[in-house]
């Protein structure tokens, strides 16, 4: 691609104070994209913002409230989005719970980029076509979603499948949208990056050992190697053809939990989601 090939466009990047995030912001922002990023270490974020030309956006997603602050603030800051790259996220351990009251797997890679992204409707409807870019796992084919009993109130939950059921959900979040939304010209797609070698675990100590041992280096590929797909899916834009699918890296259609495709679960998580975070 030129060098200016993202000349002109918008784009929010969460989960960008390091990693691919970070990564996928930098190389947009040097082909011309206008890039905001957020992120919730202030010291972290604050060279990736000045690299890329911008103020950091400071937010945890383990406080509801810290992602609706943050969707004011873009939403002051910019008239449109032309790309959201829904990028926070992590593995948890799922006994510690957020301030909200959930459980940290499912709020932090699911439930806090699902208000984020509907907080930002708006903005992303002014750019007449837009693009959500939902990173999530191979990880899904681990997970389960429970409507339920999302918050695994009713059964035991262990951390990497929790883990797994909130890339499941990005995945079933993406068909949410390409259901819902394209009468705003908004598509979306979900991403595996692949096995990357950044501090993805650091909050866990279970799925964390790999990458804290030298096995890490023989076991996963490099940030800017994970960044990639990303960068190439905010370049390809809002192509009708990404609506509501799943790439592995950079291969459509990767290997997908079977629940995927429920239209019970596609259905039944937007509406519980809407409950919970007040938007029904």
């Amino acid at each position: 691609m030129s060098e200016e090939s993202m000349a002109g466009r918008t784009i929010l990047v969460t989960g960008a104070s390091d990693g691919i995030g970070a990564e996928a912001a930098k190389v947009l922002a040097s082909r011309g994209a206008t890039v905001h990023v957020t992120g919730r270490s202030a010291d972290k974020l604050r060279p990736v913002a000045e690299a890329v030309g911008t103020e950091p956006l400071v937010a945890d997603f383990s406080r509801l409230d810290d992602v609706r602050r943050l969707a004011d603030e873009v939403n002051q800051r910019v008239g449109r989005i032309d790309v959201l790259m829904n990028n926070a996220g992590g593995t948890f351990v799922p006994k510690n719970t957020t301030v909200d009251g959930h459980e940290p797997n499912f709020q932090v890679n699911h439930l806090a980029p699902f208000l984020l992204t509907h907080l930002l409707r708006p903005r992303l409807a002014a750019a007449g076509s837009s693009l959500v870019v939902n990173t999530s796992s191979v990880g899904n084919l681990m997970g389960k979603i429970v409507l339920d009993d999302l918050d695994y109130h009713h059964r035991r939950a262990i951390e990497f499948p929790a883990y797994g059921t909130g890339k499941l959900m990005n995945i079933v979040f993406t068909r949410g949208i390409a259901q819902r939304w394209s009468d705003d010209g908004i598509v979306s797609v979900a991403v595996h990056p692949g096995p990357v070698g950044s501090s993805f675990g650091r909050d866990s100590w279970l799925v964390g050992l790999l990458y804290r041992t030298p096995l890490k280096r023989f076991a996963t590929i490099s940030v800017p190697d994970g960044a990639a797909p990303l960068v190439a899916l905010a370049e390809r834009g809002p192509d009708p053809e990404l609506n509501g699918r799943y790439f592995s890296r950079f291969s459509p259609d990767g290997r997908e939990n079977k629940q995927a495709h429920d239209q019970a679960i596609i259905d039944g998580l937007w509406d519980r989601s809407l409950e919970i975070v007040g938007l029904s």
